[in-house]
C-alpha cells in the first residue's frame, strides 16, 4: 500500500511538471541598472516616499542594520497586460512594505512583517503583493525593507496577475505532492527500520521526516498551523533543518556499507564532511547581517565535498558488490545531481519562484521514492529466501525424522515425538502403552519374492499402522521389519488395542506382491505410568516380543505376563 501511494504521488508530480504554463510568464528582476536603491536609518522617523534619494544601478549598501529601499518601472519589464503581481522570495527581514504607485498619482501601500504574512504568503517561500486597483496603470513599485538580512539572497519576480493564481495553485499541487511522498517514505522507512532492525534505513527514514518538515516550514504551508513561524524564524528553521538533513543523509549512506567494503579513511572522510555541514550551518541559521553571506562559501564547499566523499563510498562499495551501495546510488544520483548543480548555479527564481529549495525537495522526493522501493523489494527478496530456507529446513527435518520407504517416522523421530508423548501422559496422570510389531517370517518373503515385494509389503503395514498415529499415539518404523506404537492407554484396554492391530494387519491385501500368501504380526505390550522411563518400557516390550515370537508368532504378549528373565539365560536368536 504504502508504495502504490508513492508511485500515485510521483506520478502527481510528473504531471505537474509538465502543466505549467504559468512559468513562462513570470519575469525575474535582478538588481541591475533598472532597479533604484536607497537605504536609510532605523531608529529615524519614517521617511515621506517622495523624501527618498534613490540611485539607479548601483548594489545596495549599508542596509542591514537599517531600512533598504528598492524601487523599480514595472513598464521596462515584459509583463503581458497592465495588471502585474510581484512575488518576493526572500523572508529573512523584520518588516517588508510594498507602495504601488499608479498613473493617476495616487499611492496604495500593503506590508507584512516577521510573524505575520496575512494573506500575502504563497507556496515556495514567496510573498505575493497585488495591486487592488487593476485598471490603473501602475507608474512604480517601491519596497521598503526592514533588516533585511542579505540583498544577494533576495529574489524578486513579477507575474501577470491572472498567470499568478494559477502559478500558485500549481506550486501548491507539487509542493503537496512531494512532502506526502517524503512523509510516507518516512514512516515506511522508519517501520522498515524496526521490522528489519537495519540502521541505515533508520537514518533514510529521519532524514525523510526531517527534509519533510523542512519543505513544509519552507513551503509556508506550515504558516496554516503556525503563522507566528512567518519570515525569519521559518527561515532559520529551514537552514538548521537543511544542515541536519545533509549529515543525516550521510548518516544513511555511511551505515548501509559494510565496513569491509569501504576504506574506513573515505568513510570517515564522508562522516567528517557531514558534521561539518551541520557545525557550519549552526552560524548559518544564527546569523542575520553580513556574517550569513560570509558563511555561505565554506557552508557550499563543506556541501559539494561531503558529496563527493559520499558519492567515492558509495561508488567503491557498489564495485565491490555491496547491494546496498548499488540502491543508494540509483537514489542518491538525482538528489546529489540537484544539491551540486544548486551550489555550482544560481538557479535563482526559477522553477515557478521555488528556486532551489524546490529542485532538492522534488529530487528529495525521487530518493525517498527510489529507495522505499528497493527496501521493499530487498524485503521481499529476502522473505522469499527466508521462506525457503524453513522449507528446506522442513524438509530436512522430516528427512531426518521419517523412513524414507514408509514415510512413517523412523527411530530417531519416534523417540522424539515418544519424549513429548511421555511428558504429556505425565500431566494427565495416565498410563502409556508401547507395542512393538514385528512382523512374522519376513526374511522368507524376502527370499521367495525378491526384496521389492518385500518393502511393498512393508509398505502396506506401515500404511494401515498409519492410521492409528495422533496426537495421542504416535508410529514408527525402528528399523527392518520391526514397528512401534507409542500411546497414552485409555479404552478399550491395551491389549484390546493391540488384538485390533494385529487382526488388522492380518486383514491386509498383499496380493499385488506376494499372491495369496497371508502376512501376520506379533506384538509385544509394555505399560507405564508417572515418571515413565522410556529406555525402560522398550525393554520390557521388547521381552514381551520375542516371547510372542517364541511362543508361536501371530500373538499379542504382555510384559506382565512374561516371567522375567533368568540372569545366566542367554536372550533366544530372533527367527523372522
Amino acid at each position: 500500500m504504502a508504495i502504490r501511494a508513492l508511485l500515485r504521488g510521483w506520478r502527481v508530480l510528473l504531471l505537474g511538471c509538465l502543466l505549467v504554463p504559468a512559468a513562462a510568464y513570470a519575469v525575474p528582476i535582478p538588481l541591475d541598472s533598472r532597479m533604484c536603491t536607497a537605504a536609510s536609518p532605523m531608529d529615524g522617523p519614517s521617511a515621506a516616499l517622495s523624501a527618498i534619494r534613490f540611485r539607479c544601478g548601483e548594489k545596495p549598501a549599508g542596509y542591514q542594520p537599517a531600512r533598504l529601499w528598492l524601487q523599480l518601472d514595472p513598464q521596462r519589464y515584459d509583463i503581458r497586460g497592465e495588471a502585474a503581481t510581484l512575488l518576493v522570495h526572500q523572508t529573512r527581514f523584520d518588516r517588508l512594505a510594498v507602495a504601488f504607485r499608479y498613473a493617476d498619482g495616487s499611492i496604495e501601500w500593503q506590508e507584512v512583517r516577521a510573524g505575520n504574512f496575512g494573506d500575502h504568503w504563497r507556496p515556495g517561500a514567496q510573498i505575493a503583493f497585488t495591486p487592488r486597483d487593476l485598471k490603473t496603470p501602475l507608474r512604480s513599485i517601491t519596497m521598503r525593507i526592514d533588516r533585511l538580512a542579505s540583498a544577494q539572497l533576495l529574489r524578486l519576480r513579477l507575474v501577470h496577475t491572472g498567470e499568478a493564481g494559477i502559478e500558485t495553485a500549481v506550486l501548491g499541487a507539487l509542493i503537496g505532492a512531494a512532502l506526502t511522498l517524503l512523509l510516507t517514505g518516512a514512516v515506511y522507512n522508519l517501520s522498515l527500520a524496526f521490522g528489519t532492525r537495519r540502521a541505515y534505513l533508520g537514518w533514510q527514514g529521519a532524514w525523510a521526516a526531517t527534509v519533510c518538515v523542512w519543505g513544509a516550514i519552507w513551503s509556508q504551508f506550515g504558516l496554516l498551523l503556525a503563522p507566528g513561524l512567518a519570515g525569519t524564524l521559518a527561515a532559520q528553521t529551514c537552514t538548521a533543518l537543511s544542515a541536519l538533513s545533509i549529515l543525516l543523509a550521510t548518516l544513511s549512506a555511511t551505515s548501509a556499507l559494510e565496513k569491509e567494503r569501504i576504506p574506513s579513511v573515505l568513510r570517515a572522510t564522508a562522516l567528517a564532511l557531514g558534521i561539518a555541514v551541520a557545525v557550519i550551518g549552526i552560524p548559518a541559521t544564527l546569523a542575520r547581517g553580513p556574517l550569513i553571506e560570509s558563511i555561505a562559501p565554506p557552508l557550499a564547499a563543506a556541501v559539494l565535498g561531503n558529496l563527493v566523499a559520499v558519492l567515492a563510498c558509495l561508488i567503491v562499495g557498489a564495485r565491490r558488490g555491496s547491494a546496498e551501495a548499488r540502491d543508494l546510488l540509483a537514489a542518491w544520483s538525482v538528489p546529489m545531481a540537484a544539491l551540486a548543480l544548486t551550489q555550482v548555479i544560481d538557479i535563482g527564481t526559477f522553477f515557478w519562484g521555488g528556486g532551489a529549495q524546490i529542485l532538492v525537495l522534488f529530487a528529495s522526493a525521487w530518493q525517498t521514492l527510489w529507495l522505499s522501493f528497493a527496501a521493499s523489494r530487498r524485503l521481499a527478496r529476502m522473505r522469499t529466501e527466508r521462506d525457503l530456507a524453513r522449507a528446506a529446513e522442513a524438509r530436512a527435518s522430516r528427512l531426518a525424522e521419517h523412513d524414507p520407504l514408509t514415510a512413517i517416522r523412523n527411530r530417531r523421530g519416534f523417540f522424539d515425538a515418544a519424549e513429548a508423548l511421555i511428558a504429556t501422559a505425565a500431566r494427565s496422570q495416565a498410563t502409556v502403552a508401547l507395542l512393538l510389531v514385528d512382523i512374522d517370517r519376513f526374511k522368507a518373503i524376502n527370499d521367495e519374492h525378491g526384496h521389492d515385494a518385500g518393502d511393498i509389503v512393508l509398505c502396506t503395514i506401515a500404511a494401515r499402522l498409519a492410521q492409528w498415529e495422533s496426537p495421542l499415539c504416535t508410529v514408527a518404523r525402528l528399523g527392518g521389519e520391526e514397528f512401534a506404537l507409542l500411546t497414552i492407554s485409555g479404552v478399550p484396554p491395551v491389549l484390546d488395542f493391540a488384538e485390533l492391530v494385529r487382526e488388522e494387519i492380518a486383514a491386509c491385501d498383499h496380493r499385488a506382491a506376494i499372491g495369496d500368501q497371508r502376512v501376520t504380526i506379533s506384538i509385544g505390550v509394555a505399560e507405564g505410568r508417572n515418571r515413565v522411563d522410556l529406555a525402560k518400557l522398550y525393554r520390557e516390550a521388547d521381552r514381551a516380543l520375542y516371547a510372542a515370537k517364541g511362543g508361536g508368532r501371530n500373538q499379542v504378549r504382555h510384559a506382565e505376563t512374561v516371567p522375567p528373565p533368568v540372569a545366566s539365560a542367554q536372550r533366544p536368536a530372533a527367527t523372522g
